[in-house]
């Protein structure tokens, strides 16, 4: 018999050095997003896509983290996060760290995606390349379609400095009084309701012409330039250039884009809201105007004059100041993927539909059983990985058919973000309209999707759909459904537990996991759920679920330690476990004393990993996997070796105390022989990952894997969309 191994050797978990910053955690991770648009292997407009999602994440960052730091340091906050940073510290280094990365990130669109663009007859252009003909056109384009819409603000003892609106793209002016030689500034806001780049008419545009840098890098080889596609031009440069429109008998001396963005986090005391709904309406309308500033984006050829008087009448610090290269809110780029160029963009994968359900009639409301979808059910259960398998052709249809299937007594679920022309909404409403009982938890703290959710709220209301709005002090981020059914041997109860939300757009671009069941269990265990979220009760206790913030917490701990345990009495122990973020200090001091025994842990964390893996003594057994690809890594997924009778999970939930603590969430046991094998492949295709994976290194960086020498690269999102093609052409 193994000679049982050493217990653990105790942690301080008050400890710095165990533990990364969340927040410097994450601008590595949007470090890896950065990449694959440096990444010559990312076809050229997935690059301008992945330039426009790293934007959007920082604003989102700055809007919520960083902000929320600022408050922190407003209000003389000296506590330290566990790594041992205080919040003034934490916002020094956030700067410190994104300076570099922001650069590149301006830098590699200048300097090599606009020639490469070119290359490929796509010419975004700065108005100084046009010629006359061009120029005429743009201006009676401004004269009809833009100067409308403008509103110059002046700035002067009668008009205050005007309030600029979170994420707004905006001009400083300065403008002259021949009259008086008086110098004065003023602010033009660009336009969200247009275009942020101006097609030109592809007739007037000669390629040749163009005298800049990167025009004539663009050129081929021969001197023959590629054939233009599509020529664009910014609006504010063109805005910029008809100026004297707005300013009649001015001189314009000088024009520099800036761009702000504001506190935008919401706040809202449940306790002492009569209404939700109106309370958060209330707090949308705060942050339409937005809260203080937080960041000023600039170009480099902005005079500091200039730029000192908006940090001086924005009361910004200058940590928040970014001064940067060629354009501004380069998250506009993602117009590009508009365009029909196919063999620019990643290879299409299309979603199959599993062969259980491919065999059965795709007509909702012809004569077929309608018993079909819920007898398939009920012979097995159904394992769900999208988008590699079809979310409409699932998990949609399971809603659509409980919407008409006059067997149905019943629809519960929780709706935490939708599309905004949701299919999942109006299967809802027909329900209702069927005489269904229909109860849906809105959940309308969903950060940026508030508005669309209090929308769909009330068009449920008023469809007669039963909304409720979660509970004090929680968000209610789980995943679930619940099918009450009339069949000839009574009542029974169909399940959705998954990981992602019930959005037809996302769930082609997420990667997530969903199980439907008709297990009696798994139906018992989210009625008694639904009756916590809607009623009153003090459940504690369920049958095969773990939820937040009743048990998981505890129960995820308790799985850890139980391979612990395993591992000190001789046998192997082993943890393979997925998530969005990992944070929690409980857990993590578990992972640690299970690698202190000889455990083996593989994390595949995508994004925030405060664990420090390869620590000599400490957490050497463990290893962290993140990968950053086409498709979000959204899925939860939590293996436990357990001697040989292995446990696999699917949830909603990260290892973060937001989950855990003031989320409701669900994680439920996939039990089915064939569908654990199935999981723990999924699992073992990631691991091997050689193509979008990066591993975390003690000091915090990652280095993305390469494969071998002669070796081909392994995509695990690649591989696994042809595992499910595969699986129905076989099937």
């Amino acid at each position: 018999m193994p000679k049982p191994k050493a217990s653990p050797q105790s942690l301080d978990l008050s400890d710095p050095q165990y533990y990364f910053n969340r927040e410097l955690s994450w601008i590595e991770f949007n470090r890896r997003v950065l990449n694959e648009a440096l990444d010559d292997r990312t076809p050229l407009l997935e690059r301008l896509k992945f330039l426009a999602i790293f934007t959007s994440n920082l604003d989102e960052f700055f809007m919520v983290r960083v902000a929320g730091l600022q408050e922190q340091v407003a209000a003389g906050v000296a506590k330290r996060t566990p790594d041992g940073r205080s919040p003034q510290q934490q916002l020094d280094e956030i700067a410190e760290r994104l300076r570099p990365i922001v650069a590149e990130q301006h830098q590699h669109f200048v300097q090599v995606l606009r020639s490469r663009l070119a290359q490929d007859g796509i010419y975004v252009l700065d108005y100084v390349d046009l010629n006359q003909e061009q120029r005429t056109y743009l201006h009676e384009y401004f004269e009809s379609e833009i100067f409308p819409v403008l509103t110059p603000l002046a700035v002067d003892p009668g008009h205050p400095f005007p309030h600029i609106s979170n994420l707004s793209l905006n001009l400083a002016v300065v403008i002259q009084d021949p009259e008086n030689n008086e110098e004065h500034f003023a602010r033009v806001k660009v336009p969200k309701v247009l275009k942020r780049f101006l097609p030109l008419p592809l007739d007037s545009f000669d390629p040749t012409a163009l005298h800049a840098d990167w025009a004539t890098e663009a050129l081929r080889t021969d001197g023959d330039p590629t054939t233009p596609v599509s020529a664009v031009v910014p609006l504010e440069q063109v805005i910029a250039h008809n100026l004297e429109a707005l300013f009649p008998g001015m001189n314009i001396l000088e024009y520099h884009p800036f761009r702000v963005t504001r506190n935008a986090d919401i706040a809202v005391a449940e306790d002492e809201a009569d209404d939700l709904l109106l309370a958060i309406e209330q707090e949308l309308r705060k942050r339409r105007l937005g809260g203080s500033v937080v960041r000023l984006e600039v170009l480099d050829s902005m005079p500091s004059a200039i730029r000192d008087r908006l940090v001086a009448e924005m009361e910004l610090s200058p940590n928040g100041v970014y001064i940067l290269d060629g354009l501004l809110g380069l998250g506009d780029l993602m117009s590009f993927m508009a365009l029909p160029l196919p063999h620019l963009k990643d290879e299409p994968w299309p979603s199959v539909i599993p062969r259980r359900i491919q065999r059965l009639s795709e007509n909702l409301d012809g004569d077929d059983d309608p018993d079909d979808f819920f007898a398939e059910i009920r012979k097995q259960d159904l394992l769900l990985h999208h988008p590699y398998e079809s979310f409409s052709g699932t998990v949609q249809r399971f809603i659509t058919e409980a919407a008409h299937d006059p067997n149905v007594l019943a629809i519960k679920m929780t709706l935490y973000r939708t599309s905004g022309d949701s299919p999942i909404v109006e299967a809802l409403i027909d329900a209702a309209a069927n005489g269904k009982q229909v109860a849906v938890l809105v959940e309308l703290k969903a950060r940026f999707d508030e508005e669309n959710n209090i929308n769909w709220a009330r068009t449920l209301e008023k469809s007669g759909v039963h909304v409720v709005y979660g509970l004090v002090g929680l968000k209610t981020h789980t995943k679930t459904i619940l099918v009450v059914r009339r069949e000839a041997d009574g009542i029974r109860r169909y399940v959705h537990i998954g990981t992602g939300n019930y959005n037809p757009k996302t769930a082609k671009l997420y990667t997530d996991l969903g199980l439907i069941s008709a297990r009696p269990d798994l139906g018992a265990d989210l009625t008694d759920l639904f009756n916590y979220l809607t009623g009153y009760s003090r459940q504690r206790s369920y049958r095969k679920l773990l939820v937040a913030p009743v048990n998981m917490r505890d129960r995820m701990v308790a799985l850890i330690e139980r391979e612990t345990e395993r591992c000190r009495q001789g046998h192997h122990g082993r943890i393979v476990a997925k998530m969005n973020s990992l944070v929690d200090q409980k857990i993590i001091c578990a992972l640690y004393g299970a690698s202190q025994v000889g455990v083996q842990i593989d994390l595949i964390v995508r994004g925030i990993c405060c664990l420090r893996p390869g620590l000599p003594g400490i957490s050497d057994n463990i290893r962290v996997l993140s990968i950053v690809g086409r498709l979000l890594e959204h899925s939860r997924i939590f293996y436990f070796q357990n001697g040989g009778e292995d446990e696999v999970y699917i949830g909603s939930a990260d290892w973060m105390p937001r989950n855990l603590v003031r989320r409701v969430e669900a994680v439920v046991p996939i039990e089915e022989e064939g569908l654990k094998q199935d999981v723990q492949e999924i699992l073992g295709v990631m691991l091997a990952d050689n193509r979008h994976g990066w591993e975390l290194q003690p000091d915090g960086h990652y280095v993305q894997r390469h494969p071998e020498a002669n070796a081909r690269p392994h995509s695990s999102q690649q591989v696994l969309a042809a595992m499910a093609r595969q699986g129905v052409e076989q099937g």
